[in-house]
């Protein structure tokens, strides 16, 4: 017969999730500030920011979303685009299912709120014995997710009084990205995938201009990438 969860239980769950998410929910708080004052920045209304924080919630896409949404209408581009920047997620959630397994309702809102960083919490953390993981993951879930929110929401309402008029507030999202490309570059032992994001970027936007290069540009990584592997593979199997 299966014990009643008490709420001290759940509290302490809780505890555990919050130290584990700390260092990440602070950065989620200060990149979910800077793109409430980018958006609002962009022209639009300061409870834009949370509420597409609130419902994409797809980190680097809801900053392309910004461009997307002043640009011409066109549903199939932003849905291809979307769809290489985050697909990554459809092999994430097929590998969590089982951690996954036996939450009861609590999964809903697990596979909704799958982050690049809750997955790394959830499936590569486990939390000391006595622990409810159900509830230890649905609180990583949830405190990064608010934080994320949040962090939007005080970017919003930070443009609404005048933050986001400051010269040059528009190089958050590309800084983001520099900043990102120059953590990973130094984590990297071969520079060969950054090398070529950058070749297949240069050559797409000197095609196809500012304003659709990145998809093809993600389409020619993605298929050097996979002859890549395949190549390496077949080495593999040689040996």
């Amino acid at each position: 017969m299966k014990r009643k969860t008490t709420k001290i239980q759940i509290v302490e769950a809780f505890a555990v999730a919050f130290q584990k998410a700390f260092p990440i929910m602070a950065g989620f708080l200060f990149l979910g500030l800077g793109y409430g004052i980018y958006m609002t920045g962009c022209g639009f209304s300061p409870w834009w920011p949370a509420c597409m924080a609130a419902a994409v919630y797809a980190g680097s896409v809801e900053f392309i979303v910004v461009g997307l949404l002043l640009s011409t209408f066109n549903p199939l581009y932003a849905f291809l685009l979307t769809l290489l920047v985050n697909g990554r997620h459809i092999f994430y959630g097929i590998s969590i299912l089982n951690k996954y397994q036996g939450t009861g309702w609590k999964k809903l809102f697990l596979v909704s709120g799958l982050s690049d960083e809750a997955f790394s919490l959830n499936y590569m953390t486990e939390p000391q014995e006595g622990i409810l993981k159900d509830w230890y993951m649905l609180w990583v879930t949830l405190l990064l997710y608010l934080s994320w929110v949040g962090g939007a929401a005080l970017g919003g309402f930070a443009g609404a009084i005048g933050i986001s008029g400051i010269k040059g507030i528009e190089f958050v999202m590309p800084a983001l990205f520099i900043v990102i490309f120059i953590s990973q570059w130094q984590k990297e032992s071969s520079h060969t995938s950054s090398i070529a994001g950058w070749g297949a970027a240069i050559v797409c936007l000197l095609i196809f201009g500012r304003n659709y290069f990145l998809l093809p540009a993600l389409l020619l990584v993605f298929i050097a990438f996979s002859v890549q592997w395949v190549v390496k593979k077949q080495n593999k199997n040689k040996l």
